[in-house]
């Protein structure tokens, strides 16, 4: 019973960021969380680096992700020393991937790919694990430490996909450019965003306009799916959720990209969508050849009690200030800040 509680109680608390962020993310004021001087110009006034939602919102999905896979490899009496050298250089890694494969794909310095670090981290994850098992001396498993991780990436990039709707990138098509019976579908579910420094507007000069709202559906999509795999995990099923949880996220990832606006890279097939189907097959091939190691049932309190040990909390604080100052320092905009004395407190 524990375990439905468990699940139920993540559903009720993430639907309410899901449809808080759907809301109001769009919006203009939620791309900005913050201005710094950096130079004092001629005029008295300072030019300034801004912080996005972006970072903020990006890093707090990491942090959820990390968290979840760290409950299910403890339900296992996984060591929360090796999850965490797990989890840091598995991370680290994908980070480096989303920018280069950014720029090799996209041909843009100052971007960002999810769909690039996931391929990677997929293909990355077992051999990474089996790195790690032989250098200790109690190996992981890697059937339940691939389930956990594609468990945890499903619910941490749904999360993520808030910080798309702060910066107005990954955005989908216009209605007026769709099919109309799609149009008419998704009409009353369309979003709009607001504000001439979001990508979409900038980019393809969208700003207004009702577009289809990928971001969203991905979103609700993937943190369904990945809710599902912690049930699925909860009660053995590793080989159910890893390949429920890529098969649902890739195969998505692959048709979204047809409904999506923003450039993707050459080609009637992108490089992305070519990720998409490559890590499927190598999700399949992974769970058909990895037996699937005895374990005792899964302990869910003893994986949640390993979130109260101080070194985990030190960990979470110093990875979500790592990501939120990588990821959140806007490169393609700047601010002008003026600083003045309120006369009417003096």
């Amino acid at each position: 019973m524990i375990n439905e509680l468990f699940v139920i109680g993540c559903a009720i608390f993430f639907a309410f960021i899901l449809y808080w962020g759907c809301r109001y993310l769009p919006a203009e004021r939620w791309q900005i969380i913050a201005s710094f001087p950096m130079k004092k110009n001629i005029n008295g006034s300072w030019s300034g680096i801004n912080i996005t939602y972006y970072g903020f919102l990006i890093a707090s999905a990491q942090v959820i992700a990390v968290s979840v896979f760290c409950i299910l490899m403890g339900a296992l009496s996984v060591p929360l020393s090796d999850l965490a050298m797990l989890a840091s250089g598995l991370l680290f890694l994908c980070i480096i991937a989303s920018k280069v494969l950014a720029r090799v794909v996209e041909k843009k310095q100052n971007t960002f790919t999810v769909g690039g670090a996931t391929f990677v981290g997929i293909v990355a994850a077992p051999f990474i694990v089996l790195m790690f098992n032989a250098l200790v001396d109690n190996p992981i498993p890697v059937l339940p430490v691939m389930a956990a991780l594609a468990v945890a990436y499903s619910i941490g990039e749904g999360l993520g996909r808030l910080a798309c709707l702060s910066f107005g990138c990954c955005y989908g098509q216009p209605l007026s450019k769709i099919h109309p019976f799609l149009a008419r579908c998704l009409k009353n579910v369309s979003i709009s965003f607001d504000g001439m420094t979001k990508k979409v507007s900038y980019e393809a000069d969208l700003e207004g306009v009702p577009v289809v709202p990928v971001q969203a559906m991905t979103a609700i999509l993937y943190v369904f799916i990945g809710l599902l795999g912690v049930y699925l995990f909860l009660n053995e099923k590793y080989d159910g959720a890893l390949i429920l949880s890529i098969i649902v996220t890739q195969g998505w990832r692959f048709f979204s990209e047809m409904l999506r606006a923003d450039y993707r890279g050459q080609g009637k097939i992108t490089a992305y969508q070519w990720m998409s189907i490559i890590a499927m097959l190598f999700a399949i091939v992974l769970s058909a050849n990895i037996p699937q190691a005895l374990q005792n049932k899964p302990d869910l309190l003893k994986g949640l009690m390993q979130l109260w040990n101080p070194a985990w909390l030190i960990l979470i604080q110093v990875l979500w200030l790592t990501v939120f100052f990588y990821l959140g320092r806007s490169r393609v905009t700047h601010s002008t800040i003026a600083i003045d004395i309120r006369l009417d407190m003096i």
